[in-house]
């Protein structure tokens, strides 16, 4: 029921004002966002990975509706990728791309094109892009813009999220031989024909997915802060015999910052997704919408600002 409440105050623009003007804002935000440009997104990376930490980044930013809007986000991406590899950020830091924001949903061509042109760029810097998957209206198209990515660029990252029932069938489809797989548990309000409903069907799923992941021949990216899950993964790469380099864990910036560092000194590659920009109200709430326990720090900061 919380979940869903918070989804739908995602799509308000009623709530999105009063959010964004309200005095605590400012300090909630930062808790989970680098900043709203490329100069925060840099020193965030900096410091994320002098702690040891591999980083993706993610340009804040979807359903995008004009051409104009697309290629600003590709050039934003363009401008990050120079930038990071000017910093010696790279290969440990890559990027995070949502097919949304280059225009998806009216000229599947031009996102495709707009996602190639980032992926050319990840490469000239010696690292890679990853795929967001958003709503399962989008999986499809997702996924077959993948595939054609991947004949020049085979290192494009992909996601799939474990409560779609779907999903199953798409990790045995991408377990193979250089295949790099974010699995995560989704955050998207969908309707039950497409999708677990509950917590304990999606944690089900989940760990089906990750055994396909963690026994084929790809490089799984478990992406997960459930304690319980993350145990499993730890179990299943040692069943697998899964060095640290053969998979990672994968955690969102401002979300069990203690556990992420626990990982790295258990010898584990841990990336943190990093997002950036302006357009933060619709990725905050799906991100208290996923783990309703962030709603406490919410909370805290409000009751700080009385």
């Amino acid at each position: 029921m919380l979940r869903s409440v918070i989804l739908a105050a995602s799509r308000s623009s009623r709530v999105e004002r009063l959010v964004a003007t309200a005095p605590f804002s400012r300090d909630v935000v930062r808790r989970f966002v680098a900043g709203a440009g490329t100069d925060d997104a840099l020193r965030v990376t900096r410091e994320l990975v002098d702690d040891g930490l591999a980083v993706t980044l993610d340009n804040l930013g979807e359903d995008t509706v004009t051409p104009e809007q697309a290629t600003a986000t590709r050039d934003e991406y363009l401008t990050l990728l120079r930038r990071l590899g000017e910093s010696g950020l790279t290969p440990a830091a890559e990027v995070s791309v949502k097919l949304s924001a280059l225009g998806q949903a009216f000229d599947e061509q031009s996102a495709y094109d707009n996602a190639r042109a980032i992926c050319a760029a990840a490469e000239a810097v010696g690292t890679t892009v990853t795929l967001d998957m958003e709503d399962h209206t989008t999986t499809d198209s997702t996924l077959d813009i993948l595939a054609k990515l991947r004949k020049d660029f085979p290192s494009t990252g992909a996601v799939l999220q474990a409560y779609l029932r779907r999903t199953e069938s798409d990790c045995r489809d991408l377990a193979s031989a250089g295949s790099r797989v974010r699995l995560c548990k989704g955050a998207y309000k969908e309707p039950e024909s497409v999708a677990h409903q509950s917590a304990r069907e999606v944690d089900k799923s989940y760990v089906r997915c990750l055994n396909i992941l963690m026994s084929g021949d790809g490089y799984p990216m478990l992406a997960t802060h459930d304690p319980r899950l993350i145990a499993i993964g730890e179990d299943r790469a040692r069943w697998f015999d899964r060095g640290p380099d053969r998979f990672e864990f994968q955690m969102l910036y401002g979300i069990r910052p203690e556990e992420q560092a626990r990982l790295v000194g258990e010898g584990y590659q841990v990336r943190t997704y990093v997002p950036y920009g302006d357009d933060w109200y619709g990725y905050l709430m799906r991100r208290l919408a996923e783990r309703p326990a962030n709603l406490a720090f919410f909370a805290r900061a409000v009751a700080s600002r009385k």
